[in-house]
């Protein structure tokens, strides 16, 4: 894992769970104690989810931006399905409400995304390498001015 990818997992976890923090007092306050239990769980899957998609993606991108989009359309894909079978598994559930997880979860989401969407536009991660030529450009062996010189050396 690179520097900025736990920078960007840190600085989007921290407000997500102050997020989760919120949801469990007011789920608590609406719903009860189920209300509360729903939301404990609702940061908690968004920290995971986010975290392994954002890792992923990491690992990725070291290998070829194409495998870096791949990775980031099935690890979405997979998160979805997931969600879906979590909120399936836990439809009929008496020990939690699942209106207040689900409302914590849209919650926790939008909190994570504005956080790193946030940082994102502050940090400074260079999508090229600086001094690197691009797939399919001839390198430039001297400056244009160099090669503008007759061969006695003279401008």
């Amino acid at each position: 894992m690179q520097a900025n990818d736990a920078r960007l997992i840190r600085g989007a976890a921290l407000p997500t769970a102050v997020a989760g923090v919120i949801a469990v007092i007011v789920s608590a306050v609406v719903s009860g104690l189920e209300g509360a239990i729903g939301a404990v769980l609702a940061p908690v899957v968004v920290v995971i989810f986010f975290s392994i998609s954002q890792l992923v993606v990491s690992w990725a991108s070291r290998i070829s931006p194409q495998t870096m989009m791949l990775a980031a359309l099935v690890s979405y894909v997979l998160k979805v399905l997931a969600v879906l079978g979590f909120v399936i598994a836990l439809g009929n559930a008496t020990f939690l409400d699942t209106r207040a997880f689900a409302w914590a979860v849209v919650a926790c989401t939008l909190v994570w995304i504005t956080a790193e969407v946030r940082l994102m536009k502050r940090m400074r991660i260079f999508y090229v390498e600086p001094g690197t030529t691009p797939p399919g450009v001839p390198e430039r062996t001297g400056s244009t001015k160099s090669a503008a010189r007759r061969p006695d050396g003279a401008p």
